[in-house]
């Protein structure tokens, strides 16, 4: 195989931006085959955007993948609908790509990855965050063991501004039964991965208040603030709007060793000079104030985003280069939001992994009476800005 062919399933504000990709010639060595959807207009809205490319049309995502004319698809339908297609795909053996979120509710997710593990195609996430020089330095700082233990993890993430116009551009945004979720479902599932990647350890417990439609007209979380526990005997914050402005993106990690923080697009390390903390505390001066030295962290300046996760998917399919992203690790990010939404019904902390058939459950009250959006305008948005960082190549 010289060059991957791709299906993209799913033409709304992301299958748009990746159809351009490939269009553009980002993606060495593939090319964009096979469209579908299930709105005809979509799909005749992508051949007039891009009128020299040759795809061949569906409207089921079923009969392009059988069709056999492509090696891979990248799937960037609802969230609902992840798993589901992902799995009819692995089952084929066609090299999948899912866009973020893995899925809703933790039983779907796990269901994909067994089928993953049985899988000829190879199985990757959109993290495209994890492609940012900012967090792949902090994430090597951390397993290099600079910052020594980690104690504290906080994360405020509140520069997703979304106005009612958003909502509203889709029928399924902002519900349970079309989405399942808000901001933790749509905005932060890159971070919630990252909150695990990058530190390289999952919470085990969570108590979490989500706020339900607080700064719109939604039946969804808006508003989340999340108190985590981890096995070490770590603690974290993690708050999330979609009603903030001007927001804030600050994540800082701080370990016995040494504090990090990342913010505008920068990673500073403000290491502790001589003994680590533990040795700081357990000394007899009643206030100790250690030296200490802040600098700013230099990286390699590289942030492909989706670009480099496509190439480095094709590269891994055509057996140029490892796959950068396991995408059974999507279970991660999905286990954390649900976590935050259980916490939040139950009014009381859980623990990690959360009881999947409960999730499921109370889920399932949420969808019986959410309400159907009827006179919806269909709106497919330029979302290229909208990432928090700019794109480096």
């Amino acid at each position: 195989m010289d060059k991957v062919r791709y299906g993209i399933i799913g033409l709304g504000n992301m299958g748009t931006g990746h159809i351009g990709n490939f269009i553009n010639g980002e993606i060495p060595n593939a090319e964009v085959v096979a469209i579908c959807d299930i709105k005809i207009d979509r799909i005749e809205r992508i051949k007039e955007k891009f009128k020299d490319a040759n795809f061949v049309s569906f409207l089921d995502y079923k009969d392009l993948i059988d069709a056999n004319i492509v090696d891979a698809i990248i799937v960037a339908v609802p969230h609902y609908f992840h798993a589901e297609i992902c799995i009819y795909g692995l089952e084929k053996g066609v090299n999948v790509i899912c866009e973020k979120p893995a899925g809703v509710y933790t039983k779907q997710v796990k269901e994909m990855i067994e089928v993953a593990n049985n899988s000829k195609g190879l199985f990757t996430m959109m993290f495209n965050q994890r492609t940012n020089c900012v967090y792949r330095k902090a994430r090597e700082l951390i397993l290099q063991g600079k910052i020594g233990e980690i104690r504290r993890v906080n994360w405020i993430i509140t520069d997703w501004l979304r106005s009612q116009k958003y909502y509203d551009s889709g029928d399924w945004r902002a519900t349970w039964a079309g989405e399942g979720g808000g901001v933790l479902f749509n905005q932060c599932p890159h971070q919630l991965d990252l909150l695990s990647w990058v530190t390289n350890m999952m919470p085990s417990a969570v108590m979490s208040h989500c706020h339900f439609g607080k700064w719109h007209d939604i039946e969804v979380e808006d508003d989340v603030t999340a108190y985590l526990e981890y096995p070490n005997g770590a603690t974290g914050v993690f708050i999330a709007s979609t009603g903030d402005y001007p927001g804030t993106n600050r994540f800082e990690i701080t370990g016995t060793k040494a504090k990090l923080v990342l913010t505008n697009d920068t990673i500073t390390i403000d290491e502790i000079e001589g003994d680590d903390l533990v040795n700081v505390i357990k000394t007899g001066t009643p206030f100790p104030c250690p030296k200490h030295n802040e600098r700013v962290v230099e990286t390699d300046g590289e942030n492909l985003q989706h670009i480099g996760i496509c190439r480095n998917f094709t590269n891994a399919i055509l057996g140029k280069e490892k796959l950068f992203v396991d995408g059974r690790e999507g279970i991660n990010g999905v286990e954390l939001m649900d976590s935050m939404i259980l916490s939040t019904w139950l009014d009381k902390k859980v623990n990690i992994p959360i009881d999947d058939d409960l999730y499921y459950n109370e889920l399932q009250k949420r969808i019986k009476n959410s309400r159907r959006k009827t006179n919806v305008v269909d709106i497919v948005c330029d979302t290229e800005n909208s990432y928090g960082s700019k794109i480096r190549k």
